[in-house]
């Protein structure tokens, strides 16, 4: 039996993370596709990071190139598995004892919408896009997250097919809505190895009761906002809106804070701020229910929209009748507070996942296809906090500044990583040679791996450093 043929190597430490996925590849064809994807999404952003973009060809005119072809293959017509790709990440993640998940981190469960043009695209639909705040043609692809202080990582990605793609639209066996995919895909994560103190979702989720219900039936916790005016039925006295509940709550100032409680909010930069917390009632929601009803604000005076958290968990009150029979561990209001902040980091995951390696850049139609670039790009975001870890930058305030534009945000400079003249060929830049010294930045531009954080994290564990608001 012949042996494999050596593929070219990387560049730089990407070799390194590259090659434990080589038995996932049946060919030298594909084991290099999987490199030199890997290095044109690690690349710096000059343009969106199409397959011209990661071959380093020039745009349109250079689609038919070798290069841009042979990626083109890799990503549409080769016989690989991406779930299997994506598997392998994880337990790459799950193995490394910097990156395993613990019970103090949270899994966040959101969607992430991208403008796409035409008809033909699988999943493409007019549908609600929350990257731009309205309603537009693109693709929403529902995702789940593993944060705590330190770090956060994408862990699943499924992609969401609107009801017209189905012969019986929404009566169709195959639908499913984002709410019971990202049911499923919080229970997959469980089921994968991946510990969590609760399962975090906006209001676009905790809104919903039957997602609430999925996830209890489950035995999985969770905290999720609600709308300030979510309305329920109540009696004509009672309060009907989660923001009547915080009204209700007695607040004299906080030298007589009544029925609140004063929670510290740790931020990334240093400073901290006394917010206010307190359990309150709302129909059958109560401090001692099955469902409790938390109030988060900076002012419990005026409730301001933009500093108000309404929170519904499982998790019960400590010292209440449901705590000795729950399956989940009691929380306290600070508590609470702790796990719904860290929700913020899907929101950093999104900018440098989606702007800076190019998810949203895609130019291929089919679901596999789509699935494949998903996946390839949570690969190039995993192995930077690979390269992280192996290799800390020594002067962790040496990041680089704000670029222009839209996407420009955090990215190195395109000269500092591109050396002139490096064309290879005709109309072929080959970016992919300096790829190495662009994982400097993309490192960089990673939570620094510092101090203190909640008590509840387990001894010998790295302690995580405080939030970024």
């Amino acid at each position: 039996m012949t042996g494999r043929r050596p593929c070219p190597a990387a560049p730089g430490p990407l070799e390194g993370y590259a090659a434990r996925f080589d038995d996932l590849f049946a060919s030298l064809a594909q084991r290099r596709g999987f490199r030199e994807y890997l290095a044109g999404l690690l690349a710096p952003r000059d343009r969106n990071k199409t397959l011209t973009a990661l071959a380093g060809a020039e745009p349109l005119a250079g689609a038919q190139h070798a290069a841009v072809q042979r990626l083109q293959f890799f990503l549409s017509e080769a016989r690989w598995d991406a779930g299997e790709v994506n598997a392998r990440r994880l337990e790459l993640l799950l193995a490394d004892p910097a990156t395993a998940p613990h019970g103090g981190g949270v899994l966040v469960v959101d969607d992430t919408g991208d403008r796409k043009d035409g008809t033909k695209t699988a999943h493409v639909g007019h549908q609600w896009l929350g990257r731009y705040g309205k309603t537009d043609n693109g693709v929403v692809t529902v995702t789940t997250l593993w944060a705590d202080e330190r770090l956060y990582y994408p862990v699943h990605a499924v992609p969401y097919t609107p009801a017209k793609h189905f012969a019986k639209g929404k009566n169709d066996p195959g639908f499913r809505t984002k709410l019971q995919i990202g049911a499923e895909l919080a229970v997959r994560a469980e089921a994968a190895g991946f510990a969590f103190r609760a399962v975090v979702a906006d209001s676009a989720y905790g809104d919903q009761d039957g997602f609430r219900g999925e996830l209890a039936e489950a035995g999985l916790p969770f905290v999720m906002a609600l709308k300030p005016r979510r309305g329920i039925w109540a009696y004509g006295p009672d309060a009907h809106t989660p923001v009547d509940a915080a009204r209700r709550l007695a607040w004299n100032g906080p030298d007589d804070p009544g029925d609140w409680h004063a929670v510290t909010r740790a931020f990334r930069d240093g400073h901290t701020e006394t917010w206010q917390a307190a359990d309150a009632t709302l129909g059958w929601w109560g401090p001692d229910g099955a469902r409790r009803l938390a109030v988060v604000t900076a002012d419990p005076g005026t409730l301001p929209d933009k500093a108000t958290w309404y929170l519904v968990t499982n998790l019960p009150r400590p010292g209440s009748p449901r705590e000795a029979d729950s399956p989940h561990p009691a929380a306290p209001l600070a508590e609470v507070a702790r796990i719904y902040g860290l929700r913020n980091w899907v929101e950093q995951s999104y900018k440098q996942v989606k702007d800076e390696l190019g998810w949203a850049d895609f130019q291929v139609r089919s679901d596999a296809a789509i699935r494949r670039h998903q996946a390839l790009a949570c690969c190039a975001f995993s192995f930077c906090w690979d390269a992280w870890f192996a290799d800390p930058p020594r002067d962790t305030a040496a990041r680089p500044g704000p670029g222009r534009g839209e996407r420009g945000a955090g990215r190195p400079a395109a000269g500092a990583a591109l050396a002139a003249g490096a064309a290879r060929g005709a109309r072929l830049a080959f970016p992919l040679d300096r790829a190495a010294a662009l994982v400097a930045g993309m490192v960089h531009g990673a939570p620094a791996a510092a101090a203190a954080g909640p008590d509840g994290l387990g001894r010998g564990r790295l302690r995580p450093a405080p939030l970024h608001p």
